[in-house]
């Protein structure tokens, strides 16, 4: 398994002067945080981990396979993780207010995944939202866009939405 890890991980991560690899690493640090919401429930479910992977296929364009395999990179990634910061200072340095404001929605979207949120998943956001520099008032309304995104999806009402 770990191994299979390292293979996947410098297959896809590669050298760190290389722009194209620092992209990616900014890719597994999203996963990393999807992956979290996923995780600290207490109860990972099929349905959040799809939403988490939509996510993934919706940002970077890969196929639906690869995606699971970040995923579960990024799994391992936050299970050896002592913090949040590792991936949020990544992020801080290269996504603009906008796109660190479209990560929190993402992660507003695996958390209402399982159609209910935890004192956990709240907690999550609020302290992510924090780490990203992303007001209050901009996380709210990520999270209410994330709320009735699922809700329409629910219904069948309209198009899936973009991530």
């Amino acid at each position: 398994m770990i191994s299979a890890l390292r293979t996947f991980l410098e297959r896809h991560l590669g050298d760190a002067d290389d722009p194209v690899d620092e992209e990616r690493r900014i890719e597994l640090a999203t996963a990393a945080l999807f992956a979290e919401m996923m995780r600290i429930d207490g109860e990972t479910t099929p349905i959040e981990r799809a939403a988490a992977r939509d996510a993934i296929v919706d940002r970077l364009g890969l196929p639906a396979q690869e995606a699971g395999e970040l995923l579960d990179a990024a799994r391992e990634e936050v299970r050896t993780a002592n913090d949040y910061f590792q991936f949020t200072s990544l992020l801080n340095r290269h996504l603009t207010q906008e796109q660190k404001v479209a990560v929190i929605e993402r992660m507003w979207r695996v958390a209402y995944a399982d159609a209910r949120l935890d004192a956990n998943e709240l907690h999550l956001m609020r302290r992510i939202a924090d780490l990203l520099h992303v007001p209050h008032p901009d996380s709210m309304a990520a999270k209410m866009r994330a709320k009735d995104g699922e809700g329409r999806r629910e219904k069948g009402e309209g198009e899936k939405p973009r991530l």
